[in-house]
């Protein structure tokens, strides 16, 4: 257990810092809009989703209704569906753990989940547990200490919620660099510039997600033709 938890923990450092930093600016700016840090931890606890909590917080201030909100959210969350289906055989041998696996599958702990094996003797569901606590436990961290700063420390908050963007750079750029095939990034990068031009900034996800979609079932199906 020790060994493996440890294992993980290494694995898991560069989430550490990006979710300490990322979790500060939603902590901040969410305090700004008028919740303090009780919020911010069970907000963080239970909806942990990073680019739909920054999201949250617009949809809050604005008054938007539960339908719209949760539009939204299935929207900008879509992709997890795609994470899902690609770990469904290793969730299968997870037993009842697999429900919190499920909840906790973000981005970044998808990336460590793809990329972190587990060494001899290891338990793969174990490890897929403890990097994904561990995860979750540095952006609830971030996220109750960024309410906490905000309270007592008064700063312009202009520029913070870039962090997020960053972050998703820095994800693409290392499964950039270890996918062998790039195509399916392209595919991804070059709908979403075109539906941000046809579309505008507001409504751009809905058709770039459709498109993607439709254009990587295309590109599998002429793949295994191959």
């Amino acid at each position: 257990m020790k060994k493996t938890l440890k294992y993980a923990f290494i694995q898991t450092i560069p989430v550490l810092f990006g979710y300490l930093f990322m979790g500060l600016a939603f902590g901040i700016l969410f305090e700004k809009a008028g919740y303090n840090f009780i919020w911010a931890f069970f907000v963080s606890l239970t909806c942990y989703a990073g680019s739909m909590q920054f999201v949250l917080i617009t949809l809050l201030t604005g008054g938007a209704s539960a339908i719209h909100s949760a539009f939204m959210t299935l929207m900008i969350n879509f992709r997890h569906i795609f994470y899902g289906l690609s770990l469904i055989e290793r969730f299968k041998k997870a037993g009842k753990t697999k429900f919190y696996l499920i909840h906790a599958l973000t981005d970044e702990t998808y990336s460590l989940h793809c990329l972190v094996k587990p060494k001899e003797g290891m338990n793969d569901t174990k490890l897929m547990l403890y990097i994904s606590v561990l995860d979750h436990i540095y952006w609830i961290t971030g996220c109750v200490l960024g309410a906490l700063i905000g309270q007592i420390i008064p700063f312009d908050t202009t520029g913070i919620d870039f962090a997020m963007t960053a972050l998703f750079v820095v994800i693409f750029v290392e499964q950039w660099k270890e996918a062998k095939q790039h195509l399916p990034a392209i595919i991804g990068g070059v709908c979403a510039i075109i539906s941000l031009l046809v579309f505008g900034a507001d409504n751009f996800l809905p058709p770039a997600l459709v498109a993607t979609v439709l254009m990587l079932l295309f590109y599998r199906a002429n793949m295994e033709k191959e």
